[in-house]
């Protein structure tokens, strides 16, 4: 168009130029979704809540759990089991549903009924399967309740413990199961202590390092905790971290800062411990995301997410931070270890904080992190998403190797007419390793003992459509507790295991060795996959037993 052109002639080749630009970004979306591994599938699309906590049990059943003072949610609990609160400002009759299970083999949902108030609490299994749920707010704060799975056609429910109770009320906490099967609570708002499930005579102990790490915005709530190989419990919370001696109540060793600024909530990073294997002597943490410091004081929502990430050899002499960068800032970032080693990075937003309404610009791009990869080559970008999953959004490694995304309610009450509305649609995302083109090497887990114990000698029987090439490995992944970009508990332990013996028929025999003690994994109730050439099959559920 020359400079002469008439303002009519001007305003035609805006709008065309416009128009191609339009269709241009559709079409680049549409071929970003075609082009990325990985694929989605909508699962539910009403759940009735909105999961701001979400376990698997042990029966391929998701426990979904929201908090109780939330008003109206859409799943009604059945007939005479109306909850009646006086002190709930929302509904003093409470006819409606906070918590839920998935039936994954039917994706059907059933009502459960949670009678105190669950909101920002914390969970871990215990060794026999059953969910422990510590803590929450108003009358929920000091409360301690389990749910004991059953079978898709059971009528489990939660029970609330009348018999113990936190020493301290938990709102923020964190759940780690530690060796002997008991349970640790570490942190929380206004509760620098730890204390154990069962209760421990002396009740809550003063935990030091967890006051040191506050600051004006807290950022030491929902502390990252891991237990070590060496039965330590390396935690980390702002931009610090300590490996714990929990029976000796002491700090054993001050790791150097991580640079970034904070990472706890509310400043929305995330943490994984990678695959423990081998030897099981070395233990590597990896802490990724976070909001500038003042983005939760200032309710800054367009505040650019970080992107980097901190990963460090937490068992090393002399350990030190390695600092490397995501494709993209993020906040509010899931991190799911997957049965391969590799870590999924899933959920969130670029911009803003943890906090209702204090985030924008959603990050829909899953990134799968590879950590064997060399420096510089570890982050993959996978397929987006279309649903944005903000606060209170979880995700959950499955036992058919699917990843289950719930939850995203970034409103006090459930709100549909928003920007970023309260989200009831459940997903899955399937990483590129259940393509359709890699299964005729996915493996099929066709014999595993139900119960194993320590260092013992076992057999597992695998068939797989194409002849074995190299090692099959057989891996342990926990079952955690996810919850505000943490998944409490998540562990993956890579068995030592001997060369694939051909049994006839596309069949293999591999000979197999249990975990050497608890500090490696903790009793209880784990999904066990055998991985072929990076794929893996459906899980089988294994018990760890002493």
């Amino acid at each position: 168009m020359g400079p002469l052109a008439s303002p009519l002639q001007q305003w035609r080749f805006l709008l065309h130029l416009l128009l191609f630009t339009t269709v241009a970004l559709d079409d680049f979306a549409s071929f970003a979704r075609a082009g990325l591994p990985g694929t989605w599938e909508l699962l539910v699309a009403d759940a009735g809540i909105s999961s701001m906590h979400t376990a698997v049990t042990r029966f391929n059943t998701v426990v979904l759990l929201d908090r109780t003072n939330i008003g109206p949610s859409r799943l009604r609990l059945p007939r005479g089991h109306c909850r009646l609160d006086p002190r709930d400002a929302a509904l003093k009759r409470d006819c409606y549903a906070h918590s839920a299970v998935l039936d994954l083999a039917t994706n059907r949902i059933r009502p459960l009924t949670i009678l105190t108030d669950t909101w920002c609490s914390s969970g871990q299994f215990l060794p026999d399967g059953s969910l422990l749920q510590t803590g929450g707010d108003l009358d929920g704060f000091r409360k301690i309740r389990r749910f004991v799975p059953c079978g898709p056609g059971g009528h489990c429910d939660w029970v609330e413990l009348d018999h113990a109770e936190l020493s301290e009320g938990r709102w923020y906490g964190t759940n780690q199961i530690l060796p002997d099967g008991s349970v640790i609570v570490v942190g929380g708002r206004a509760a620098n202590t730890v204390e154990y499930y069962p209760p421990r005579e002396g009740g809550a102990v003063f935990f030091p390092f967890l006051a040191d790490a506050g600051d004006r915005q807290m950022d030491n709530l929902y502390p990252y905790v891991h237990l070590l190989p060496d039965g330590h419990l390396f935690v980390f919370a702002n931009d610090r971290a300590v490996s714990f001696d929990y029976k000796l109540a002491r700090v054993v060793r001050q790791y150097p800062p991580l640079e970034g600024g904070p990472r706890n909530y509310p400043s929305a990073g995330s943490s994984a411990m990678l695959a423990l294997e081998g030897s099981y002597d070395t233990a590597v943490i990896v802490v990724c995301g976070g909001a500038p410091y003042g983005a939760f004081i200032e309710r800054n929502t367009d505040s650019p997410a970080r992107g980097s990430c901190g990963r460090i050899v937490a068992t090393a002499a002399k350990p030190s931070w390695e600092l490397e960068n995501m494709p993209f800032g993020r906040i509010m970032g899931d991190m799911v270890m997957l049965p391969t080693g590799e870590v999924l990075i899933v959920n969130g937003a670029q911009a803003g904080t943890q906090g209702f309404e204090l985030a924008s610009d959603p990050c829909l791009f899953p990134v799968l992190y590879r950590p064997n990869q060399p420096a510089g080559l570890r982050f993959m970008t996978l397929n987006p998403s279309t649903i944005p999953r903000l606060y209170h959004s979880t995700a959950n490694l499955l036992p058919d190797g699917r990843v289950l995304i719930a939850g995203s309610n970034p409103h006090y009450f459930y709100k549909f007419n928003a920007e970023f509305p309260t989200e009831l649609r459940i997903e899955a995302f399937s990483p590129e390793y259940l393509s359709s083109d890699r299964a005729n090497i996915r493996p099929a887990l066709d014999e595993i003992p139900a119960t194993v114990r320590y260092r013992e000698a076992f057999d597992v029987h695998v068939s797989v459509e194409l002849p074995v090439v190299g090692i099959v490995e057989v891996n342990l992944n926990s079952a955690p507790f996810a919850t505000h970009s943490f998944s409490q508990g998540q562990r993956l332990v890579k068995l030592a295991v001997t060369s694939a013996v051909p049994a006839g028929e596309g069949r293999y025999r591999i000979g197999c060795t249990a975990p050497p003690n608890r500090a490696v994994a903790p009793p209880g109730y784990y999904m066990a996959f055998a991985v072929n050439q990076g794929v893996p099959s459906v899980a089988r559920w294994v018990q760890l037993i002493a």
